[in-house]
């Protein structure tokens, strides 16, 4: 019977609380020098560990172009007899919205921008940096980032609806842990999957806030301070704790499928009223440079350059995404029940980062055809404030006020879906894999979540967020290799198990076909001496 309030998986949920509690207590008590602390913990990680992040991302990628086109691809998730329990249409808007969406309109336009004013690598003209500049910008978002979240979900998704384990990351290593995940080694898995959710999220909302206040003081000059953003975070986490309250068929998902249209209406709305034809030449072009060039781009690793342009790019993009995907993961295997291995690796990697790449084409291209033609100076506003990229872009085209307002909203929508449907995961996680936890634990993680956001910005703003994924995505990279290996264990057998199956199914069948062609036999051999005796 479940518990009213509250539901908990006691070796999971106090240790996870306790250590968020600490770091918000010693963040708040310490006050400026975390920044410091903050600066010095990025930077130790990222040049002493950043090829382990270079390189986990491509095995993440390999493993799920692997999966997608082997023999196990034939798998279905929940059985042979499972069916899909959403449409195509909503599936793709709940993927999405949770896995990029505040993110690619917190850099749409400032990262394209940014690589064009900073080269990664040298560059002859404004024109190659341009291209190199949507090129690095793919990288972040493509594949390699989707890999990395259809990896986790495929697993989770398998192990809980085919093998029928709790939803929570310690099921997945089954095949390498056998009983022993309902034991300490477990435990610690799902701590370190609840701490790198809580600080994966609390980075995308910080961003996302971020941007929301630079909109607010952009369109009617309310100043855009900590205390402001604390103040809206504070707001938009109180809209994010009704919208969990309601769960996920009737919050979730109508919140993702409002985000997939409001967002498909303002990418159509920039692509009319921008350079139309520019930008679809450039979605073609950008999209043919990436794909010719993801083996090089995905393993660069800058070691003859010595700069830290990486660092603060490619590498906090593995980690981030690292720290984000088990909510991600377990928000995309809650909601793939039905889909077969292929249809689900295919489905998560291609359609997401095509719709990436277009909407990083049109509001990123629409940048760079201002700075290269001297229109506007977009450059000059990302240096002041990366956040007001958005508005100062849309202020160049007609309607801007309305397109701006729109981009609030849709940033806004996107903050409160990551932050409800990473409540449901972190509720799953600590309440030991169960699908439905109480309402209360529901509105103490939307809470915390929250409160983490607002402290990473009162200790160290930018800086602090960046640190924040960095830091928890590392040790979490290191989980999620043992997870393919044992991801890849847990199919074979599956597969082996099935073609089993199959064969006594056909032996049964066979079986079947003799014995009604003998009962056949017999019954005309019957009627024939039937006939002779009646003569």
């Amino acid at each position: 019977m479940q518990k009213k309030y509250f539901d908990i998986h006691a070796p999971v949920f106090y240790p996870s609380a306790i250590i968020i509690l600490l770091f918000i207590v010693l963040t708040l008590l310490i006050g400026k020098p975390m920044e410091e602390v903050f600066t010095r913990t990025q930077e130790g990680i990222t040049t002493n560990a950043g090829w382990l992040l270079v390189l986990s991302v491509n095995i993440f990628l390999a493993f799920s172009l692997y999966f997608a086109f082997s023999k196990m691809g034939s798998i279905r998730l929940g059985g042979p007899k499972a069916r899909p329990d959403f449409s195509t249409f909503a599936w793709f808007a709940m993927l999405f919205s949770a896995g990029m969406g505040i993110g690619l309109l917190f850099f749409s336009v400032a990262e394209p921008i940014m690589h064009y004013s900073n080269p990664p690598v040298p560059v002859g003209s404004d024109v190659q940096a341009a291209k190199n500049a949507m090129k690095y910008t793919f990288l972040h978002y493509g594949l390699h980032a989707w890999a990395i979240y259809a990896i986790v979900g495929m697993s989770l998704a398998f192990f809980t609806f085919n093998k029928k384990l709790p939803l929570t990351l310690r099921s997945v290593f089954y095949p390498l842990l056998g009983e022993r995940i309902h034991g300490v080694f477990g435990d610690i898995i799902d701590v370190v999957a609840v701490v790198a959710t809580l600080f994966g999220l609390a980075t995308s909302l910080g961003f996302g806030v971020q941007q929301i206040s630079a909109g607010l003081a952009h369109l009617f000059g309310t100043p855009d301070t900590v205390a402001m953003q604390v103040v809206l975070i504070t707001v938009i986490t109180g809209m994010a704790t009704i919208s969990v309250v309601l769960g996920l068929d009737k919050g979730v998902r109508v919140l993702s499928e409002l985000n997939m249209r409001l967002g498909l209406v303002f990418l159509a709305a920039m692509l009319i009223l921008g350079p139309t034809v520019f930008l679809m030449d450039a979605f073609i072009q950008n999209t043919g440079a990436y794909v010719q060039n993801l083996i090089s781009l995905g393993a660069w690793s800058e070691t003859y350059a010595q700069t830290n342009w990486q660092n603060d790019w490619t590498v906090f993009y593995w980690a981030w995404w690292i720290s984000w995907s088990p909510f991600v993961g377990m928000f995309i295997a809650r909601v793939s029940r039905g889909r077969t291995v292929r249809e689900f690796f295919l489905g998560v990697l291609l359609v997401p980062s095509l719709l990436t790449f277009l909407w990083m084409s049109v509001f990123g291209g629409a940048a760079l055809f201002l700075e290269i033609n001297g229109i506007g100076n977009i450059s000059e506003a990302v240096n002041e404030n990366i956040a007001t990229a958005l508005f100062v872009l849309v202020e160049q085209f007609p309607f801007s006020f309305i397109t701006s307002i729109a981009g609030i909203l849709l940033v806004t929508s996107f903050f409160v879906t990551s932050s409800d449907s990473g409540s449901l995961v972190i509720d799953s996680i600590t309440s030991g894999g169960k699908l439905d936890a109480p309402v209360g634990q529901r509105i103490f993680w939307a809470l915390s979540e929250g409160a983490v956001a607002a402290t990473l910005l009162l200790g160290g703003g930018l800086k602090a967020l960046q640190t924040a994924a960095i830091s928890t995505g590392l040790p979490f990279a290191i989980i999620l290799l043992i997870m393919c290996y044992s991801l890849y264990k847990g199919l074979q057998e599956e597969y082996v198990e099935m073609q089993q199956l199959s064969r006594r199914q056909q032996k049964e069948s066979y079986r079947q076909i003799l014995s009604g062609l003998v009962n056949k036999r017999q019954a005309k051999a019957k009627q024939e001496t039937d006939e002779v005796k009646d003569q």
